[in-house]
């Protein structure tokens, strides 16, 4: 109740692409640095996910499509960073800049510079102060060299965080 007697107003809790991400983060981690079975971990953060409908489609879609072409994401990661392959990398920077490239290379369904952007944050929150810059300059390499990388190059005003 409300404190002028009016019945409390459940929120339902609104799926975001940022929460999907957070969750392909959490999935390719567990895989990449607990050595976990890949459809053990998906079916795990699946079944105990609040993300629903397209969200949870789109996650699992990410999670499996980066882990999939993880030697060929690895591989550009590598001609991106040549001093700071892939194995070097701490483990959250190295899922993200998968989960990114991923994304920038085999899905257009998004905004290249929204996917970055959201890609920085989630440096930012999950990693370290300096993962921020290092991520957003390993992808700015990577937009400038495929073709749709350099639609929406904007900046850091554009996102897809409302859930598109």
């Amino acid at each position: 109740m409300e404190p002028d007697g009016t019945p409390h107003k459940i929120t339902p809790h609104r799926n975001t692409r940022r929460e999907a991400r957070e969750l392909v983060l959490r999935i390719l981690f567990q895989i990449d640095v607990g050595k976990q079975p890949v459809e053990q971990v998906i079916e795990g953060a699946l079944s105990q996910s609040i993300l629903d409908g397209g969200y949870r489609d789109f996650a699992e879609e990410v999670a499996r499509g980066t882990w999939e072409h993880r030697a060929e994401i690895d591989s550009t990661l590598q001609n991106l960073t040549p001093d700071w392959s892939p194995d070097r990398q701490p483990a959250v920077d190295r899922n993200i800049l998968r989960m990114t490239t991923y994304e920038i290379l085999f899905r257009s369904d998004t905004p290249v510079a929204a996917v970055i952007n959201e890609a920085i944050e989630l440096a930012k929150k999950y990693s370290t102060a300096e993962s921020g810059r290092f991520v957003n300059g390993v992808l700015g390499g990577l937009a400038r060299s495929v073709p749709r990388g350099l639609e929406g190059a904007g900046g850091a005003e554009e996102s897809d965080t409302d859930g598109d």
